[in-house]
């Protein structure tokens, strides 16, 4: 396999910032993962080979945390709150919602990876609930038409070359 997907330089500077110790293994898998915004087989190839671990333990940790994923996600992750708070509240018809919105279904990323969409347990934010969490900017007390907005709005920003992370931020300060 070509390692297209990885720039194995980068790799073993991620690695190396750890000072090449395998008890620093999450730490490094998450750095890899905003880099490549996945782990690149390729990359945990190169993570075993740099700390001296095998390439089974690297995958046992890569597959086991849901934050770690193996397949490209989108630009932007768009995670919906579905802890009881949230779901009380309304999260699964905002989930619905975004769904259609962005035309994926939960656990998929867009064709033109800028969007991923999934549901998660509990972001820790109840007394916010419902909560839409965008990249790292926590959307709360939402309907399924104002989680609409967020994401419709950084589609716009997006096909007009803004980050959509900024766009997000202002919406929050506009709710």
């Amino acid at each position: 396999m070509a390692n297209h997907d990885c720039d194995c330089e980068r790799v073993d500077g991620i690695c190396s910032e750890y000072g090449n110790e395998a008890r620093h293994l999450i730490a490094v898998l998450q750095d890899i993962q905003k880099a490549f915004r996945h782990l690149p087989e390729h990359g945990l190839k190169r993570v075993s080979a740099d700390l001296g671990l095998p390439l089974s333990r690297v995958y046992e940790v890569a597959t086991f945390y849901k934050a770690f994923s193996l397949t490209p996600r989108g630009e932007h992750e768009v995670k919906v709150c579905m802890g009881t708070a949230c779901h009380l509240r309304g999260a699964k018809m905002i989930q619905e919602e975004l769904e259609r919105t962005l035309e994926l279904k939960n656990g998929e990323t867009s064709a033109d990876q800028l969007f991923s969409l999934e549901s998660v347990n509990c972001v820790g934010a109840c007394a916010m609930a419902p909560v839409v969490v965008v990249d790292e900017a926590y959307h709360g007390s939402l309907s399924a038409r104002k989680a609409s907005r967020i994401v419709k709005r950084m589609q716009q920003a997006a096909l007009a070359g803004a980050t959509g992370t900024a766009v997000a931020a202002e919406t929050t300060e506009a709710q």
